[in-house]
C-alpha cells in the first residue's frame, strides 16, 4: 500500500502545473459562463423588443387581418376570430417565400393566453418562438379577434451555439498554451531547488562512517539569498553542512582522544606493572632483595592506586555524575593550601593576596560546590607549580570575588603547549621541567571547574603565567 501511495504522489512541478492549469480552466469557464448569459440575455431583450413592437402595430388601427402580413422574417402574424377560420403567415425577406401556418403551428398558438405577455411557444413545423397574444375588434367584421404575434428563436440560439463552440475552443487552446507555458516556467523557477538537492546528493554519497571527513560541499552563494524560498533552503542547507562538518571533526577529534588516552593510560600503567613484576622475580630469585623490592612494589602500587583514582575520576565527571553543593569558604581553602606548600617546598616563593577589602571584613569568599574536589583543584595547581617550575619561583594565589588565579614567574609553557594544557596526559616539555605525574593535574582541574559550573583559563608568556579559575558565586 505504501508503495502505490509513493507512487502516486507527483512531482512538485507536475503538481504546481496542475495548479495552474486549474485555474486557467476554471477562470476560464466563469468568464465563459458570464459572457454567454450575457449576450443570451442582451439578445433576447433585443428579440422582446421586437415582438412587442409587432404587437403594438398589429393592435392599433388597421385595416384587419390579411393586411401586411409576412413583413417582418422569421416572425409570424395569426388571428383567432372568435366566429371563423384561423390563419397565420411566416414572414421572410423574399415576399414570395411568405408562407402560412400549418394547422399544428395554429394549434400551438390557440392555447397561448391573451395577457399581452411574453410567451415561449414551441411550433412542430416551425421551431421555437417567442410570442405575445393580445384580444382586439377586426374593423371589417366587427367580431372580436385574438392576435398573436411572435418572433423566431433560432438566430439567438444559433448565435449562443456559436459563442459556446468558440469558447470551448479557445479554453481548450487556452489550457494547452498554459500547461505548455506553466511547464517550461515552472521547471526553469525549480531548477535552482534542484541544484540545492543535487548538493545534498553529493554530501549524501560522502563517506561519513569513520575516519577524518571533510564536507566541502556547499550550495552555491547565489541560492542562498533568504528573501526567496529556495534561498531559505539552500541557506538552511548550508548551516546544516557546517553544522555536520563541525560536529564530525569535533567525533573524529574525540576518537582520536579517546585513542591516545587509552595509549597513554596504558603506558603509564605499563611502567608500574613493569616495575613490580621486576621486583617481584627479583624478591623470588634474592631472597636477601625482599624487603627492598616490597618497598618498591608498595611505591610503584601506590603510583598506579593514584592514577587509576584519577581516571576513575575523570570517567565520572564525563557521565555527569553531580557533585556536592555545599557552601564552600574558598578563601580558607586557598590560605590552608598555600600555608601547606610553603612548608612541602620552601624552595619557591608562595604568595597570597586577598581582595582589596580584606580590611573591612570583606575578604571571605563563598561559593556553591563540592568542598573536596575544590581543595583538589587548588592542590593540583600549586602541585604543578612545585613541580614544574625552578626554584625561586614566586608563585602568587590572589583571591578574587568569582574564584581565584594562580601566577608564577617561571619560564612559563612552550607556545604549542598552551592551547591544549587542559587536556589528558598533556605533559610540558624541558620548559618546565618535568618531575613525575601523568599529566593528568590539568585535566582534572578543567574537569571538576567545569562540572561546578565554572571556567578555567591559561595565558603564558616566559616570565608571566597566570591559570584563572571562575567560579558561580553562592
Amino acid at each position: 500500500m505504501s508503495i502505490r501511495l509513493k507512487r502516486l504522489v507527483a512531482p512538485l512541478s507536475s503538481r504546481l502545473v496542475i495548479t495552474a492549469v486549474s485555474l486557467v480552466l476554471v477562470v476560464s469557464l466563469l468568464i465563459a459562463t458570464f459572457a454567454t448569459i450575457a449576450l443570451r440575455e442582451t439578445l433576447m431583450d433585443r428579440l422582446d423588443r421586437d415582438v412587442k413592437d409587432m404587437a403594438r402595430i398589429v393592435g392599433g388601427p388597421g385595416p384587419g387581418p390579411g393586411r401586411g402580413l409576412g413583413s417582418a422574417p422569421d416572425s409570424f402574424i395569426a388571428y383567432f376570430p372568435e366566429n371563423g377560420e384561423a390563419q397565420g403567415t411566416l414572414g421572410d425577406f423574399d415576399p414570395d417565400k411568405v408562407k402560412s401556418l400549418s394547422t399544428a403551428d395554429l394549434d400551438a398558438l390557440e392555447d397561448v393566453r391573451a395577457d399581452a405577455h411574453l410567451h415561449d411557444v414551441e411550433l412542430p413545423d416551425q421551431g421555437t418562438f417567442r410570442v405575445v397574444a393580445q384580444s382586439g375588434v377586426d374593423t371589417e367584421t366587427g367580431q372580436a379577434v385574438v392576435a398573436v404575434v411572435g418572433h423566431s428563436t433560432a438566430e439567438v440560439d444559433n448565435t449562443i451555439q456559436s459563442l459556446v463552440f468558440w469558447e470551448a475552443l479557445l479554453t481548450l487552446l487556452g489550457v494547452v498554451a498554459a500547461a505548455g507555458a506553466g511547464y517550461v516556467v515552472v521547471r526553469r523557477q525549480l531548477s535552482p531547488l534542484r541544484e540545492v538537492a543535487a548538493t545534498a546528493h553529493t554530501v549524501a554519497a560522502l563517506p561519513l562512517s569513520s575516519g577524518e571527513v571533510s564536507v566541502t560541499e556547499r550550495v552555491p552563494e547565489r541560492l542562498t539569498d533568504e528573501d526567496t524560498e529556495v534561498g531559505q533552503v539552500g541557506a538552511a542547507l548550508n548551516s546544516l553542512l557546517d553544522h555536520v562538518e563541525t560536529s564530525l571533526a569535533e567525533r573524529h577529534r574525540s576518537e582520536q582522544q579517546v585513542r591516545q588516552f587509552v595509549a597513554d593510560a596504558s603506558h603509564e600503567l605499563r611502567t608500574p606493572l613493569t616495575t613490580i613484576r621486576g621486583y617481584t622475580e627479583l624478591a623470588q630469585q634474592r631472597p636477601e632483595a625482599v624487603p627492598t623490592a616490597l618497598g618498591k612494589v608498595e611505591e610503584e602500587s601506590l603510583r598506579m592506586t593514584a592514577l587509576v583514582e584519577d581516571l576513575l575520576l575523570l570517567a565520572r565527571l564525563d557521565q555527569g555524575r553531580p557533585l556536592a553543593r555545599d557552601s564552600v569558604d574558598l578563601t580558607r581553602l586557598l590560605l590552608e593550601a598555600v600555608d601547606d606548600a610553603r612548608v612541602v617546598d620552601p624552595s619557591h616563593t608562595w604568595r597570597l593576596e586577598l581582595p582589596a577589602d580584606a580590611d573591612s571584613g570583606g575578604a571571605e569568599v563563598i561559593v556553591t560546590g563540592d568542598a573536596q574536589r575544590l581543595h583538589q583543584v587548588i592542590s593540583n595547581l600549586l602541585t604543578n607549580e612545585r613541580r614544574h617550575t625552578p626554584a625561586g619561583t614566586t608563585v602568587t594565589v590572589r583571591v578574587r570575588p568569582d574564584g581565584f588565579d594562580v601566577h608564577d614567574d617561571g619560564p612559563g609553557f612552550p607556545p604549542a603547549l598552551v592551547p591544549r594544557a587542559f587536556e589528558r596526559f598533556t605533559r610540558a616539555d624541558e620548559a618546565r621541567q618535568r618531575d613525575g605525574g601523568a599529566g593528568l593535574g590539568l585535566a582534572l582541574v578543567h574537569a571538576i571547574v567545569t562540572s561546578h559550573g565554572g571556567s578555567v583559563k591559561l595565558t603564558s608568556v616566559p616570565g608571566d603565567t597566570t591559570i584563572a579559575v571562575r567560579l558561580p558565586a553562592h
